[in-house]
């Protein structure tokens, strides 16, 4: 169903069993997937292709012009996967040709109110950014990430997957798979043990995975020596080579 008082401009592309509320705004080159339910004053501008099964609260803004300043207007792109949630007053930007001219959003996230999701960000599947967490530009987020509310993540950050930040965080440096981080500035806490056990990471697995964390954060080795410590433990466990890939492609160095 689509509202009379909704705005649908000339070029936009609605699939099926979309539903659009009261005073939105579908701006041009705007594509959305099969049953969408958007609520009332959503606006989407483009270029932005949006997937099926997403839902939109009411004063989300999502497509948008990013802040950047050395933005000139380029028609940059917004690319949103399945199944996302994007609740209240969430803000999601375009890219800028800086990077990849693109902000890539996967499946099955949550956004709750006030989240900010800033231009050129790649987003994984299954995250969840509570109310008023916010990423900065070119900003990446592995699966499963977990942002409590109120925290931040520095421009140019990555956060790998099945890891956990704390509410009121601020992350000015990457953070490896399945970490805990929580402070101002962010520092690391453990492993999110508990979140891999809900993802059915075996006990051998989390194990390996504890080990390699101490390695790299509680034996007082470098982070060369302690890569070098994880040979063994990569060569047995898929899941500790990402681990210990992630801190090796670190460009910003990870949080200690």
């Amino acid at each position: 169903m689509i509202h009379q008082t909704a705005i649908i401009e000339p070029g936009a592309i609605i699939g099926n069993n979309v539903s659009i509320g009261p005073w939105s705004y579908i701006g041009p080159n705007v594509t959305v997937g099969d049953e969408c339910i958007i609520g009332p004053h959503v606006v989407i501008k483009g270029p932005s292709r949006i997937g099926k099964g997403n839902k939109f609260f009411q004063f989300a803004s999502i497509g948008e012009d990013c802040q950047d300043l050395k933005y000139a207007g380029e028609a940059t792109e917004l690319e949103i996967g399945d199944y996302n949630i994007f609740r209240e007053c969430c803000t999601v930007h375009r890219g800028t040709i800086q990077d990849q001219g693109i902000t890539k959003i996967g499946s099955h996230n949550l956004f709750m109110a006030y989240t900010h999701v800033a231009h050129d960000c790649v987003i994984a599947d299954h995250c969840i950014l509570a109310n008023n967490a916010s990423i900065a530009g070119h900003v990446h987020l592995g699966d499963y990430v977990i942002m409590g509310g109120m925290s931040g993540v520095h421009q140019f950050c990555h956060v790998g997957a099945h890891s956990f930040i704390a509410a009121t965080s601020l992350v000015i440096k990457d953070i490896p798979p399945y970490v805990m981080a929580s402070g101002n500035t962010a520092k690391p806490y453990g492993l999110n043990s508990e979140g891999l056990k809900r993802r059915g990471f075996n006990n051998d697995t989390i194990i390996a995975i504890k080990r390699a964390y101490k390695l790299l954060y509680r034996n007082g080795f470098t982070i060369d020596e302690a890569i070098e410590q994880m040979t063994e433990l990569q060569q047995s466990h898929a899941q500790v080579a990402l681990f210990v890939a992630f801190v090796q492609a670190s460009s910003r160095g990870i949080i200690r």
